[in-house]
This record gives structure tokens, C-alpha cells and sequence, in this order.
């Protein structure tokens, strides 16, 4: 498995932006799909965004326009970029390593973004 690391969260204004980083503890560029999901408080933890090796990406309709998720093979690095933020998009966000193959999904601990005035 990989060690992930999350930073980049905070209290930002309705409408402002955010960047999260995903810091892996070893090479990336063999791992078949990296992802960002969150959990509000409350709910179950769902899908935000995902990118795979060949840098396929995938976003939750909620998100669409609004994010985009980006992969630095070099720097072992997952971003996600937040731009318009809304007061729902306040969650605890984890960043999400899928090997494939069955082998075990490696999860960050965590990185709180909250939208408020």
C-alpha cells in the first residue's frame, strides 16, 4: 500500500477556490486510479473525482465545471482544484489511491474544507 498525505483545505468564502494536494509516499504513475472523495458530516463518504494513469478523469455531477483533478507523476502528487465553492461542498475530503487488480485502496486521512461566510 501507499501513505498518503492530504493538505490544502481551510474556511474559504462561498464562491472562492481551494487547491488540495495528495502527497503519495512512493511513485504514482503505476497506480491505476487516483481519487478525491468526502464525507459531510453525517453522510457516507462519496465520490468527488478520480484520475486514472492515463489520465482519464471522472467527476461527481455536483462538481462538474467546478473542479478538476490533475496528477503530477514526477512529484507523486494528486490535486484537486475547487473553484465556486458552496457551503455543501463543506466536507472532510480524502484522497484515494486504487491500485486495481483487487489489491487493497490506500486512503489519506483527511483534509477539511469548509465553505461559509
Amino acid at each position: 500500500q501507499v501513505q498518503l498525505v492530504e493538505s490544502g483545505g481551510g474556511l474559504v468564502q462561498p464562491g472562492g477556490s481551494l487547491r488540495l494536494s495528495c502527497a503519495a509516499s512512493r511513485n504514482i504513475s503505476s497506480i491505476n486510479t487516483m481519487g478525491w472523495y468526502r464525507q459531510a458530516h453525517g453522510n457516507q463518504r462519496a465520490l468527488v473525482a478520480t484520475i486514472t494513469s492515463g489520465g482519464t478523469t471522472n467527476y461527481a455531477d455536483s462538481v462538474k465545471g467546478r473542479f478538476t483533478i490533475s496528477r503530477d507523476n514526477a512529484k507523486n502528487t494528486v490535486y484537486l482544484r475547487m473553484n465556486s465553492l458552496k457551503p455543501e461542498d463543506t466536507a472532510l475530503y480524502y484522497c484515494n489511491a486504487n491500485p486495481g487488480g483487487g489489491y487493497p485502496w490506500s486512503w489519506g486521512q483527511g483534509t477539511q474544507v469548509t465553505v461559509s461566510s
